[in-house]
């Protein structure tokens, strides 16, 4: 099983760091805006995150209930068989190319 990585930031550490300037430092307002872009996309990970945990463990309440049912063939599903699928077939064949069919 793969190791499981921890986020190593909050939100809150996003938002409230503090960059060092230099001679010719990064402008505040473009690392702020840098900044809010990723909180906001932290968000929607996050939130993202518990949808899948919660929809996992639905999945797996679900299999150990026993109320996963084995998924059939939908032509298996309406009794339909190659058979009547090819009967089908030749009768349109039939109706589109009339008597041009034999020829």
């Amino acid at each position: 099983m793969a190791e499981q990585k921890t986020i190593r930031l909050t939100k809150n550490e996003i938002l409230h760091k503090e960059f060092k300037t230099g001679f010719h430092g990064y402008q505040q307002d473009e690392v702020d805006q840098f900044l809010d872009i990723i909180i906001s996309d932290y968000d929607v990970f996050n939130a993202e995150i518990l949808r899948l945990r919660e929809e996992n463990k639905r999945l797996k309440n679900q299999l150990a209930g026993g109320e996963v049912q084995r998924q059939t063939a939908p032509a298996e599903s309406q009794g339909v068989t190659n058979y009547d699928i090819l009967k089908r077939l030749s009768n349109l064949e039939k109706h589109v190319f009339g008597s041009r069919l034999g020829e």
